[in-house]
């Protein structure tokens, strides 16, 4: 049986093969052919595997048979070893080979393989590609070396890199992991619930979800996933994410989600028990138009925001989706909490409504595509008595890494903070628990300063002794 391949001996393998293509085309595309080689070498060593094993336990012609395999059928001449042989025009192979092995596992693998061209010599040249098929040859990914747990960590790696190489174009397809995390750990996904992503970018919300039950015994394939992405080379990212963690049964879906939401049941939208996203904030171009006529799904029932704004409309879409009694975590801009107008309208009935259970104030710079600090917002359909009626304000502003380019949130400030949500209880300068008087007098305005004082008192002056001192 062959060794077994640490976490950091993949990441760093992985890395390097970024490397290999530094200099020789535009960085922003080096996730495409990086990912699909990475998915494609995957499901060859893994198929070669239960190969072998299906011809030492019944023989080659049993080992033929299409329906004999668990996950995933390579037809004739498909396997990574024939890539490997391929010394001339090995992108044209490589789209070949692609395109055989989508409609071999389709409707499984439709729309993943078929959005990456290889067959591009002035951007790929046979001797670039034959170099980086090399490198991804010298480490094998079947099951026997490599688990699932491991090559999904080490993918969101190569996510996480990416999206720090592509500054902030990073931001529209990855959020960072902590802030991922302390989501999830105030969410608290249990098994055989339901979990949406709205706009799921490259899956990291619903993994980060499974992980969670994971981390906490239970199985995290009884988590059920749904996802829905707009753009498609995010989609891909997303598809082959979960493929990679061995989460096939995650349900991603492309499309619009104002336009076309794809998690529907009988004409009407299918409902989770907890969604959680990160939207485009202050999205412009969600279709404002459109929906002063209705909307089919009767999702903007507390009213339209302004057209300049949609984080309000995100988040009615997204409730629309929920359960009732379900869990709902958001990452939004600030703005959603203090702005006027038509927001303030919509704010005030989720208010009186007695539906967000907590607001987050996170630190500035931790995001790719904006230095805002942005911050959570929990919304909770069915309280616990002791929650009813008010809200936890936590100013979680001030605890962090200060690094060079890109602020962090360590494990002791995830952990504070999801602590401080867990007691529920006012803490002096960090958190306040405020009642809907409170909130009413503000006249909804939940900007977090108007909660929790973080000023540090000055300390008394002994008058009498300062002039004895002089």
């Amino acid at each position: 049986m062959p060794d077994t391949i640490t976490l950091n001996q993949l990441k760093s393998h992985l890395w390097e093969s970024a490397n290999l293509l530094r200099g020789k085309i535009d960085s922003s595309d080096f996730k495409h052919y990086i990912f699909g080689l990475l998915f494609y070498k995957r499901l060859s060593d893994t198929f070669d595997e239960e190969k072998e094993k299906l011809v030492a336990k019944l023989g080659e012609q049993m080992a033929k048979q299409r329906d004999m395999y668990t996950h995933f059928y390579l037809p004739g001449n498909c396997s990574w070893g024939d890539v490997l042989a391929t010394s001339t025009n090995i992108g044209e192979k490589i789209n070949d080979v692609f395109a055989k092995i989508t409609r071999e596992n389709s409707p499984k693998l439709d729309g993943i393989f078929e959005r990456i061209d290889f067959n591009d010599k002035e951007v790929l040249p046979d001797e670039t590609l034959s170099e980086l098929i090399q490198h991804f040859n010298k480490i094998p990914l079947g099951n026997e070396t490599v688990s699932g747990d491991v090559l999904g960590q080490a993918y969101e790696y190569l996510i996480e890199q990416f999206a720090d190489d592509a500054g902030k174009k990073g931001g529209e397809f990855y959020t960072p992991a902590m802030v991922v995390e302390l989501l999830v750990m105030m969410l608290k996904p249990q098994e055989l619930e339901s979990t949406y992503d709205p706009c799921c970018g490259s899956g990291g919300m619903l993994v980060h979800a499974a992980n969670y039950l994971q981390q906490n015994g239970q199985d995290p394939v009884k988590l059920f996933m749904y996802g829905q992405e707009s753009n498609r080379n995010t989609f891909v990212i997303a598809k082959m994410n979960m493929f990679l963690h061995g989460y096939e049964n995650a349900h991603i879906e492309r499309g619009d989600t104002f336009l076309e939401p794809k998690h529907t049941e009988n004409g009407q939208l299918k409902k989770f028990d907890i969604v959680l996203a990160n939207p485009p904030w202050n999205q412009s171009n969600w279709h404002h138009e459109k929906w002063k006529s209705g909307d089919p799904f009767n999702r903007f029932s507390f009213g339209l925001p302004s057209k300049k704004s949609g984080d309000w409309a995100w988040l009615q879409l997204m409730y629309t989706s929920l359960k009732p009694g379900g869990r709902m975590g958001i990452v939004m801009d600030n703005g959603v909490l203090f702005r006027g107008s038509s927001e303030g309208k919509i704010r005030k009935q989720f208010l009186e409504k007695d539906l967000i259970e907590a607001v987050i104030g996170l630190p500035g710079n931790l995001f790719y595509n904006t230095g805002s600090p942005g911050c959570l917002v929990l919304f909770n359909d069915n309280k616990p008595d002791n929650r009813k009626g008010k809200i936890l304000v936590i100013d979680a502003s001030k605890d962090y890494l200060d690094a060079k380019n890109q602020n962090f949130l360590r494990q002791g400030d995830i952990d504070k903070t999801a602590a401080a949500f867990d007691s529920f209880e006012t803490v002096e300068r960090y958190c306040t628990v405020a009642d809907m008087e409170e909130i009413e007098e503000n006249d909804y305005n939940l900007n977090i300063t108007r909660y929790v004082d973080t000023i540090e008192p000055e300390e008394p002056v002994d008058i009498p002794k300062v002039l004895e001192s002089i």
